[in-house]
């Protein structure tokens, strides 16, 4: 599945963006699958924005996206879900954890939407992101490395042609961050999908194919 941008503006930060020269934003862009792309962004340029507005999450922007050959912007709601269902999968920057369920019960509810993998690989990927005695823990109870584990593992549940991530590895610390990459990694080539990451610092955290400044 293609992706293609033309023209995006946030219009909460039209005047801010109109000032610069942006890689991503006002330009048109095409990422093929299998692709990845870094995006850094300096604070305040729309990081958080941009992945929104590829989830489906936000509607204030000028231009258009196109997730193959659907207009994602004009899209009705079952467009948009059926997308995200099948094709998009994401990590968000704060992590969306259901705070009364356990690490497992989080995990679980996404798995049984899909069925895309089995409890035993699920249990699996936790216990290599070094979560095995925290499995049964509420999530309000984890700290923030511990829910951005969870909320990694719950992003690889399902079927995805793409992985955006935000900050995915924000609050953890690098033996940490060099687990979740080589899980990542492998589940994203596994699916020969493709991932956008936008981040505030540069970083090598995967081989990238395109790096723009947002």
């Amino acid at each position: 599945m293609q992706l293609s941008l033309k023209g995006i503006i946030p219009v909460p930060l039209r005047e801010k963006v109109n000032a610069y020269q942006s890689g991503l934003w006002k330009t048109n862009l095409t990422i093929n699958q299998g692709e990845y792309l870094f995006v850094q962004a300096p604070s305040g340029t729309g990081k958080t924005t941009l992945i929104h507005i590829l989830y489906g999450l936000r509607k204030d922007y000028e231009g258009q996206v196109n997730w193959a050959d659907t207009n994602f912007t004009g899209s009705d709601t079952e467009t948009v879900a059926g997308l995200r269902t099948n094709g998009i999968s994401v990590i968000f920057q704060d992590m969306r954890l259901f705070p009364e369920l356990t690490a497992l019960e989080n995990i679980e509810i996404k798995r049984r939407l899909t069925n895309t993998v089995t409890t035993e690989q699920a249990q699996e990927w936790l216990d290599r992101l070094g979560l095995r005695d925290k499995k049964n823990s509420m999530a309000a109870t984890l700290s923030y490395g511990e829910q951005q584990r969870v909320a990694i593992v719950r992003a690889l549940l399902q079927p995805f042609e793409w992985l955006l991530m935000d900050e995915p590895f924000s609050h953890l610390d690098h033996a940490n961050t060099a687990k979740a990459i080589a899980l990542i990694s492998e589940v994203v080539q596994e699916r020969n999908a493709g991932m956008i990451l936008a981040d505030l610092d540069e970083n090598n955290f995967f081989p990238y194919t395109k790096t723009l400044m947002l």
